[in-house]
């Protein structure tokens, strides 16, 4: 995954892009690179529907490009620059493809949520960028593709998942990619905290809100993936990104429930010891590791105090608490197709429960249909994947609005 030898001199100056630069992740990593000024500056940025935020990013870190969805957003944002800004302004698909894959950028940032994120990513890998992966979709649906890419174009590939990023931190430095048997290990382990219905009963699910299902008790993120948290559904795409980041077989990766989240995940080896990744639940810790690898830098993040800490506990996630869980890993198994639709159905079925059209439990029910139907396909291109994943999503849609025809509220 990572070769540490083609690593670029990390006290030189980096230029970076940081695509989905108004979310959560893009957020904290503004935070960090405002920390160092002299090793790090934003060549672009980019923003789904923020633009008063894409606005205030501009002010204070002057990036030369800002990549946004249209010609009418872009419109909008140029009303918010300064009469005299000399940023350009860039629209679409394309524009993401060009901030992260422009020759002066030298580390970009992969932060944007879902599918959209997958072509700017497999753009700054074939440019051979220093690629900080937060976009985890992009695993998820090009797997085998996009890490033969990694390696054909000489990119660099860290992951920023604080699962990822734990586990990366706890391999040996001469990790041999798809062979961790030649380094001693048994298997990963994937922490989870379970979300805000941890301890809920199953039969509770069909009723709670999309507020509630937003509520982590641990971490502060965005609405889709704090759903994706609350149906596991997230850690199911974590357990299929850590098998093609890793290049780990299904049967040597475990989820555990930490409600704590306190260790973030941890390598089991062979001769009996675990290393964990541990530290305050914070996303600038592995943003910062991963900006500043192999060195380490400030990130902001307190030191974790251990008189403070409550009992670390663990358990095992349960199939009829966290259905989404299980099917995900299931899908790892079945291929690429599999995964490309539990993706696709997700991303629909989330969306639908966020806009109250559908209730939390039929976000299961969507995607094992999707799943079930649409695993069979052998994908063999980017254009395969992206044709697969259209096709998945309209029949989640068309599932979506079977329910909502059936009944009009939950």
């Amino acid at each position: 995954m990572l070769d540490t030898a083609s690593l670029q001199d990390t006290q030189q100056h980096q230029s970076i892009t940081i695509l989905g630069a108004t979310g959560s992740i893009g957020t904290s990593t503004l935070n960090v690179i405002a920390m160092h000024p002299k090793r790090y500056s934003v060549y672009a940025i980019s923003g789904h529907s923020q633009l008063h935020k894409l606005a205030k990013i501009a002010e204070q870190f002057a990036p030369q490009v800002i990549a946004v969805n249209n010609q009418e957003d872009a419109l909008t944002l140029a009303s918010l620059l300064p009469h005299d800004s000399t940023i350009n302004i860039c629209c679409g698909e394309q524009g993401l493809i060009d901030i992260a894959s422009h020759k002066h950028v030298d580390t970009v940032m992969s932060a944007i949520v879902g599918a959209a994120g997958l072509l700017p990513t497999l753009a700054a890998v074939k440019a051979g960028k220093k690629v900080l992966l937060a976009n985890k979709e992009s695993l998820v649906m090009s797997g085998e593709l996009f890490m033969d890419a990694v390696k054909t174009y000489k990119a660099t590939l860290i992951p920023i998942d604080s699962e990822h990023n734990a586990i990366f931190q706890c391999l040996p430095t001469n990790y041999e990619y798809a062979n961790p048997n030649a380094s001693g290990i048994s298997h990963l382990l994937l922490t989870a905290s379970g979300g805000p219905f941890r301890e809920a009963m199953p039969d509770e699910l069909k009723n709670v809100t999309p507020d509630q299902a937003c509520a982590h008790p641990n971490w502060d993120m965005g609405r889709k993936i704090s759903v994706d948290s609350a149906s596991m559904m997230n850690k199911g795409l974590e357990f299929i990104e850590a098998k093609w980041l890793f290049g780990i077989h299904e049967d040597n990766i475990k989820v555990v429930i930490h409600p704590q989240s306190t260790i973030h995940s941890m390598v089991q080896y062979k001769d009996g010891s675990v290393l964990a990744q541990m530290g305050n639940p914070d996303m600038r810790t592995p943003i910062a590791h991963a900006l500043a690898y192999p060195q380490r830098i400030e990130s902001g993040v307190e030191a974790l105090n251990f008189f403070e800490q409550a009992n670390f506990t663990f358990e095992a996630p349960e199939p009829e608490r966290f259905p989404n869980l299980f099917l995900a890993m299931r899908a790892s198994r079945l291929g690429q197709a599999a995964t490309t639709a539990l993706n696709a159905a997700n991303e629909i079925a989330v969306e639908a429960f966020l806009a109250e059209q559908i209730c939390f439990t039929d976000i299961f029910m969507v995607n094992q249909a999707v799943v079930e139907q649409m695993h069979s396909p052998t994908l063999n291109s980017i254009e395969d994947i992206l044709s697969h994943d259209a096709n998945c999503r309209a029949l989640a849609s068309e599932m979506v609005n079977t329910i909502i025809s059936e009944a009009t509220q939950c």
